[in-house]
């Protein structure tokens, strides 16, 4: 008996809130529409083309994409897409186009500096690279990508010298060389 009088009173009283949320949303969202899958499907596939390093076929859908992008968000993917689609293509140029737009956009984003970071890597300006290294570092500590920037920065700056060498001849070699 107890838990009836509760179970009543609990629904009597949730029962308008509910109702009234339901309500408000409804009238609210009566032109609200259901997307199922991705929203920009050139900006999706140009991605997929560019992860599967189809570069460019990869570009082509993310221009496309991006001509077609809706909010910040989406104009910000396709932007960073492009300039590391175009670094694999070896269009150092054309890549520091598309990160400069997607960093003028939004200075917050480490993929930006990251990827940018990159094409100065590959174009040689060390001092470039490493202040976008700290920038995307400062912003996302502890990125994977960023960390790899890093190594190939660190690589180019500072090559590992060995400090061992490994004769790895023949003893029969050793043995005619010192007869000479």
């Amino acid at each position: 008996m107890h838990s009836r009088f509760f179970l009543l009173t609990f629904t009597l009283l949730l029962a308008p809130l509910c109702w009234g949320q339901g309500t408000e949303r409804l009238t609210r969202d009566v032109n609200a529409t259901t997307v199922i899958g991705p929203r920009n499907l050139p900006l999706y596939d140009g991605a997929q083309a560019l992860l599967a390093k189809d570069n460019e076929r990869g570009i082509e859908l993310t221009l496309k994409g991006l001509r077609i992008a809706q909010g910040r968000r989406e104009h910000e993917a396709a932007l960073s897409n492009l300039c590391a689609g175009y670094i694999r293509m070896g269009k150092y140029t054309d890549a520091l186009t598309y990160c400069n737009l997607v960093l003028a956009r939004n200075d917050k984003n480490w993929r930006g500096y990251n990827n940018r970071a990159v094409a100065y890597i590959m174009t040689k300006q060390w001092e470039k690279a490493e202040q976008d290294l700290l920038k995307g570092e400062e912003l996302n500590p502890g990125a994977r990508t960023l960390k790899i920037a890093r190594g190939m920065y660190m690589d180019a700056v500072y090559p590992v010298q060995p400090e061992i060498e490994i004769d790895d001849r023949k003893k029969s070699d050793i043995e005619y060389a010192e007869q000479d």
